[in-house]
Formats: structure tokens, sequence, C-alpha cells
């Protein structure tokens, strides 16, 4: 195999790789949002009183809904969404990871491709 076809075929892998980090990336922040959303709520729910009522968007509706249950769905999401950030930070480690190593190849490629070219031919 060719060094410019290993350079090539060594590009198009970071390359992958780069993109696959930004949409982790993305889903990252869209989790701390959500995150962050989710605690404000668990946060207002602590200045409810019993004879408060809580609402749920329905569609287009609000619906009334027990306090202990809209309480509960609330600390199942936010373990959820906890869940899944750790999920997400153990892919971009390794997406990290992967791509610092594709990055060396490329670097080492690129010297010898350099080497190559300045190396007269017998």
């Amino acid at each position: 195999m060719s060094l410019e076809f290993r350079f090539q075929s060594a590009s198009t892998e970071y390359q992958k790789i780069q993109t696959e980090l930004a949409s982790l990336v993305e889903s990252r922040t869209r989790l701390d949002a959500q995150l962050s959303e989710n605690e404000m709520v668990k946060k207002e729910f602590t200045q409810l009183t019993p004879s408060n009522v809580v609402y749920k968007l329905v569609g287009p509706v609000l619906v009334p809904q027990d306090q202990n249950e809209a309480k509960t769905n609330v600390e199942t999401r936010l373990e959820f969404i906890k869940s899944e950030i750790k999920r997400v930070d153990a892919q971009i480690n390794d997406g990290e990871d992967r791509s610092e190593k594709k990055k060396n190849e490329l670097v080492e490629i690129q010297t010898k491709l350099q080497q190559a070219q300045t190396t007269p031919n017998p």
C-alpha cells in the first residue's frame, strides 16, 4: 500500500472521528440543558404545598397531575439524564483517544512522505 493511499485513508478516518466527536459534544450540550431544566423543576417542587396543583402538558392541553407522581417522574428523568451524560462522556473520551492516535498516525505518514520526496532516487 502506497504512503499516499495510507495518508488519504487515515485522513478520511480522522475526519470521520472528528465528525463523530462534534455530534457527541452536541449531544452532551443538549443533555446538560435537560439536566439543568429538570433540576430547576425539582427545586420548584420543594416550594409546593399539598394544596398546589401540578399540571402536565399532554399535547396542547394542560392536565392535572398528582404531585408525588410528578416528583417521581422528574427524579427518574434526572437519573436517566445523568446516566446518559456518563455514557456520552465515555464515548467522547474514547473518540478523543482515537482522534489523537489517528492524528499521530497522520503525522508519521506525512513525515515519511516528506522524507521520500527529499531523498533522491538512485
